[in-house]
């Protein structure tokens, strides 16, 4: 039995929502790894033709979305008190204003 092949819209719905979810990661490393990984992915499948081999990828990357928020939640209860220092903000001429909050 053939699978329902998503459109163009359902495609980048789905790519927009694991962006979206990987923007909830607290964590700088965890964060820019997802959106990574979210990239990569949807690039190696760009040139997918079957109807079913784009379907069954389709489907996959509905499970990741899934497992991603499931993910995302649990790191959200579990995030460090300081952040990263990838995450601080350039404050004067380039230079790191480090603030830690006790």
């Amino acid at each position: 039995m053939a699978k329902v092949v998503p459109t163009r819209s359902e495609v980048l719905f789905l790519f927009r929502s694991l962006l979206r979810t990987a923007r909830q990661f607290s964590d700088y490393n965890i964060r820019e790894y997802t959106k990574r990984r979210t990239i990569d992915g949807f690039r190696q499948n760009r040139t997918l033709s079957d109807p079913d081999s784009i379907a069954s990828a389709f489907s996959h990357g509905e499970a990741q979305l899934e497992v991603a928020k499931r993910q995302a939640v649990v790191y959200s209860l579990y995030a460090p008190k300081v952040k990263s220092i990838m995450d601080l903000k350039p404050c004067f001429d380039g230079f790191i204003l480090f603030c830690f909050i006790l």
